[in-house]
């Protein structure tokens, strides 16, 4: 169902939450690994346009898919700036003009709304092998201009970032949050009220940087002392690795008390000198050398190398066959 327009307002926001399913795999067996992805985003992720009175006027679409009216051509101007952060701008030739800017929020929106309609369509079944084409033809329109009209602004956050006056905050934290809140703009602004995107997207931005300076404030309220990383990691991975070597030589233990993989007597020895089987849990196991085993049982290093390589085959054995009984 299409989205009832607000007659107070010239455009109106629609969203839909796909309830289609992936096509069949005879569907999918025509399509590269990029297509597939690309028609996986259009079922998982929520899709939503503002709608416009211009989208039903007749050759609107062939219009709007030409390209973007071109610009006066401009030069960048050099800097005296030695922070590096002005690499990172975006050359002026690349900054969109207000006719530019227009055109390609209203392609975005007309885009998202070709692909809202086709889902609406659909609704919870498969999608069929004949709309697949269709989809992908207007998700690539759709993340190729808003990754075009992104890419044009970015420095709006890093001049944003420049220009504040937050203290307490790493650099980095306020170009990442400025980052985030630009992409949410993209997705919310309405072209038709006559204002320009970098207007709505500034207070988005500096909102983006409040949140953060008000997140670290609490972060250091809870915690006075400086960050340290170390304090953030966690040592489940650790722990579960100590935990399964201890079960593993628990039953390396077992399997020699009861010789389940038939070793001889030399063969015991090698492996339970070499890996410390015979010590205390309390005390910290250190294995012998091959040398020291050697002198122990009176072989050279080499021989006691070939008797514990046999061995551990048929500790390795008597393992398996001891977790597939278990």
């Amino acid at each position: 169902m299409l989205p009832n327009r607000d007659e107070k307002s010239p455009s109106s926001l629609a969203k839909l939450i796909p309830q289609c399913r992936m096509p069949t795999l005879a569907g999918l067996r025509s399509l590269s690994e990029e297509e597939v992805r690309l028609l996986a985003r259009c079922i998982e992720e929520p899709i939503e346009y503002i709608d416009d009175a211009d989208f039903d006027q007749e050759g609107f679409e062939a219009r709007i898919l030409q390209p973007m009216p071109r610009g006066p051509q401009r030069r960048r101007r050099p800097t005296n700036d030695d922070s590096g952060i002005d690499l990172l701008a975006v050359p002026a030739t690349e900054a969109l003009t207000g006719e530019q800017e227009l055109h390609l929020f209203k392609r975005l929106n007309y885009t998202r709304r070709a692909i809202y309609r086709i889902l609406s369509d659909i609704g919870d079944g498969r999608i069929p092998a004949a709309r697949i084409a269709s989809l992908l033809k207007w998700a690539r329109i759709v993340h190729k201009t808003r990754a075009q009209i992104v890419r044009s602004n970015l420095p709006l956050v890093l001049a944003m970032a420049k220009r504040t006056r937050i203290t307490g905050v790493d650099f980095s934290d306020l170009i990442s949050e400025g980052n985030l809140a630009l992409l949410r703009s993209v997705d919310k602004f309405d072209c038709s009220r006559g204002f320009k995107f970098s207007t709505y997207a500034c207070r988005a931005i500096l909102k983006s940087f409040s949140r953060v300076a008000a997140r670290a404030s609490r972060y250091r309220g809870h915690f006075p002392t400086e960050f340290d990383p170390s304090l953030e990691k966690s040592d489940f991975l650790e722990q579960k690795r100590v935990n399964t070597e201890n079960d593993c030589v628990d039953e390396l233990r077992f399997i020699l008390g009861r010789n389940l993989a038939q070793l001889n007597d030399v063969e015991q020895k090698v492996i339970r000198a070499r890996f410390a089987l015979d010590q205390a849990g309390d005390v910290e196991a250190r294995g012998k050398t091959l040398e020291q085993v050697g002198e122990l049982i009176g072989v050279t290093k080499e021989r006691v190398r070939q008797i514990q390589n046999k061995a551990l085959v048929k500790l390795k054995v008597a393992l398996e066959d001891n977790l597939l009984t278990s």
